[in-house]
């Protein structure tokens, strides 16, 4: 079992290290770069090229039943939730094959709407609050719990 962190504005890091090191987990944070390495030796920082989405390839080609994923990218947590992975958002809400579906689409018609109006204001989403990150630290644990069955 190994848990992947899309890493680039993930602001739960250093939380799901803690837990990772709590379940002696090899934890995986994956990026472009920028990011400082742990000194942790279950910790290994992947740094891959420059490009789009190849850090979410990176993390798709590894990722399967038994590991968990942390990602807020909903395409990548398709591909980990039909590989068999437990996938959460920072904020702690699962992706599961029942609700991913329905995600891609609202995505999907998200993207079709900015496009359609050149002026639409992006919202720029919720910001993070300290109950997000407390609904991540329990879903983590409850993911883990269930990616060892």
């Amino acid at each position: 079992m190994s848990l992947y962190i899309d890493a680039d504005a993930c602001p739960v890091k250093a939380e799901a290290e803690k837990v990772a090191t709590r379940h002696g987990l090899r934890l995986y944070i994956v990026s472009n770069g920028g990011l400082r390495p742990s000194s942790n030796p279950l910790v290994e920082t992947v740094i891959v090229p420059e490009g789009p989405d190849v850090a979410d390839q990176w993390i798709a080609d590894r990722a399967g039943a038994g590991d968990v994923v942390v990602t807020g990218d909903i395409p990548l947590a398709a591909k980990c939730v039909e590989a068999g992975a437990q996938v959460l958002r920072h904020n702690g809400e699962a992706f599961t094959a029942a609700n991913i579906g329905q995600q891609l689409a609202m995505r999907d018609l998200m993207a079709d709407l900015r496009a359609a109006d050149p002026f639409r204001q992006g919202g720029g989403g919720k910001g993070f609050t300290k109950a997000d990150r407390s609904r991540f630290l329990d879903a983590l644990e409850r993911a883990i719990r269930a990616a060892a069955r």
